[in-house]
């Protein structure tokens, strides 16, 4: 669990109703059902127009990321690909296949299955970077959807306070229904600021931050998977992977 990032939403929500609440405005202000639905749901639209349906559901369901990431400690992959180069030296690479079933990602399975099937390092090189190629593309597209939610927020914040403002100029002969129109269309902008700054933003560079160490994460594999190819000692593979630790 990612305490910094709760704890930065938290701060993010305080520091609003907070001000608001500072400079004697009523919380319940904030609260807007109808500027919430044209913010939110346009930037949904909108963002789903623009994007594949296999890249929007996985940026969704990257946005957990923020909050529990995936990531598998560098620390213990250096273990691991130690663990292997020790096994590989005493019993040969067809050891190898016994760790296969306890694999959940692919790529570490294939590396591993690369060994086993007695390819060269070049060759696993060859292969696995292909596959970090299209990770990279692919999660980097998914990434980019939050950051394509943050600009259009602001923009139909923006829509959702002119339709309040139409909704104001036709009432102008109800005094008592103008307030509604009003809070709408100022709220509206609040919301598609907050969004995109305080959440669909962050979001996004968080989600670069992380695919970026992943992608250090299978390079040190495939490192790993080259020097095991070559037969080296398991204590110069330890030392070759120490610059990959933070």
């Amino acid at each position: 669990m990612e305490k910094l990032s709760i704890a930065g939403v938290l701060l993010g929500l305080l520091g609003i109703v907070g001000g608001q609440w500072l400079e004697g405005g009523a919380i319940s202000t904030l609260l807007q059902g109808t500027a919430f639905v044209i913010v939110f749901g346009g930037t949904l639209g909108a963002v789903m127009l623009q994007t594949p349906l296999r890249v929007f559901v996985t940026a969704i369901r990257m946005g957990s990321w923020v909050f529990v990431t995936p990531l598998t400690s560098p620390l213990y992959l250096q273990r691991q690909i130690v663990e292997w180069s020790n096994h590989a030296r005493r019993e040969g690479l067809l050891a190898l296949e016994m760790h296969l079933p306890n694999q959940e990602d692919p790529f570490i399975r294939k590396g591993l299955q690369l060994l086993v099937d007695g390819y060269g390092a070049d060759k696993i090189r060859e292969v696995l970077t292909v596959d970090i190629q299209a990770y990279e593309h692919f999660r980097w597209a998914s990434a980019r959807v939050w950051e394509a939610a943050a600009g259009y927020a602001p923009t139909i914040g923006m829509l959702g306070a002119v339709l309040g403002l139409v909704q104001v100029m036709e009432r102008l002969g109800e005094p008592s229904q103008l307030g509604a129109g009003i809070a709408v269309a100022f709220i509206s902008t609040v919301y598609g600021v907050g969004f995109a700054n305080l959440l669909f933003l962050p979001i996004a560079n968080k989600l670069k931050m992380l695919i970026q160490q992943q992608i250090s994460h299978y390079e040190m594999l495939v490192d790993g998977f080259m020097l095991i190819a070559n037969g080296e000692n398991p204590h110069f593979v330890q030392g070759k992977l120490q610059g990959y630790l933070p």
